[in-house]
């Protein structure tokens, strides 16, 4: 869609959910929404509490969707965390509408070509890589349905000529003028001056966005190449560090940075990066770690564990404990230094340690093995198994 006067193929027959502020951007993708497809959308507004004015532009909202009939949502945000109050609530946005999304929902946000613009330079001179300068994606995925942009190919003066020619109200955000937030620096002070200079400014910066979200499809495509000829990836969703190494340095990155994304990690810097390098080249019987942010890569038998540290460990169905737990004077317990076991099937006892290592149970997770117990005496061992009566 290039211009607001068409419709836009892809939200045909779909069912729309707004992300709505109220500001000029959202009330004009409200108005050519409920125009090409009307009954089709609900609307959400965040109300996050940072302007005195917030309760109002609230207000103003419900008033407006309810002149048009349109179901509206208010959610509330709260802040702890005071520093880079727009990063964090950018993304306790998005984490609510993941979470509110339903099957096949489709949700729009008035994102436009000025917005994609700004974001290429700040990614850009925060020293950002290919996927950081592709900008802000037209479609992906979000939740159980699919975030959309329909207005990035659009430039804010259609937008604002649009909001004049159909008379239509907004609530002007008095952050939007504090410039100590870098984004707003940028559009006040920063662009108006390049626009003098570079023609079009805005439209070739977007242009160049699009050029790196191409360039970034093709480096996901031959990741894929990569991990598939070589069979680096197992059947436990995990890289084998020793077919990975095969590869020259910039694929191997190449690779990482592809799987990191698939799940949903922090792009690690160059610094972080540097360090998973490294930590495929360690000793054998080392068992590295490199921590950023939330999340782990660990190395251990020559496969890349991959871990985030706030996600619940997912508790799979053990069929000793669905055995054992009804009987009399049964327990739960955990590794000790120096235990021995004697597995169902051996002919001798083992030193616990020595059965671990058998059954690949990585260091970091020993110590979470449940051991379970009848009147004292060991019976089976969570993803091992069960101990010989004699």
């Amino acid at each position: 869609m290039e211009d607001l006067k068409t419709k836009d193929l892809f939200l045909e027959g779909k069912q729309i959910v707004l992300g709505f502020s109220g500001g000029i951007d959202s009330v004009v993708l409200l108005h050519y929404l409920n125009t090409h497809y009307p009954n089709k959308t609900r609307v959400i507004h965040y109300n996050h509490h940072l302007s005195q004015y917030c309760n109002e532009w609230d207000k103003f909202c419900k008033k407006l969707c309810s002149s048009l009939n349109i179901a509206y949502l208010n959610i509330d945000l709260s802040f702890n965390n005071t520093s880079n109050i727009e990063e964090n609530a950018r993304k306790k946005r998005y984490h609510s509408l993941s979470n509110s999304l339903k099957k096949n929902e489709i949700l729009c946000t008035a994102h436009h070509q000025n917005d994609q613009a700004e974001t290429l330079l700040l990614q850009l001179f925060r020293g950002s890589g290919i996927k950081g300068l592709a900008a802000m994606p037209k479609e992906k995925p979000l939740g159980k349905g699919i975030h959309y942009r329909p207005f990035l190919a659009i430039n804010k003066s259609q937008i604002i000529n649009y909001a004049k020619n159909n008379k239509l109200s907004w609530i002007e955000d008095d952050s939007n003028k504090n410039t100590d937030f870098r984004r707003n620096f940028l559009r006040l002070e920063i662009l108006p001056k390049l626009s003098k200079v570079y023609k079009n400014l805005t439209k070739t910066l977007a242009r160049s966005a699009k050029h790196q979200s191409e360039a970034l499809k093709l480096m996901r495509e031959l990741a894929d190449i990569d991990i598939k000829t070589h069979h680096i990836i197992n059947n436990a969703n995990r890289i084998d560090t020793s077919k990975l190494i095969k590869l020259e340095t910039h694929r191997i990155k190449n690779v990482l940075r592809h799987h990191l994304n698939l799940l949903n990690f922090l792009t690690p810097s160059d610094k972080i990066m540097n360090q998973i390098i490294k930590l495929l080249h360690t000793q054998k019987d080392a068992n590295p770690l490199v921590c950023w942010d939330k999340y782990e890569i660990r190395r251990y038998q020559n496969e890349l564990y991959f871990i985030n540290k706030v996600l619940p460990k997912r508790n799979e169905p053990c069929p000793f404990y669905e055995k054992f737990k009804g009987l009399p004077n049964f327990s739960i317990r955990y590794r000790q230094e120096g235990q021995r076991i004697k597995l169902l099937g051996k002919t001798h006892t083992q030193s616990l340690k020595k059965v671990l290592q058998e059954y690949n149970i990585p260091p970091w997770e020993r110590h979470q093995l449940k051991m379970y117990y009848i009147n004292d005496k060991l019976c089976a061992i969570e993803r091992i198994g069960k101990a010989s009566d004699h």
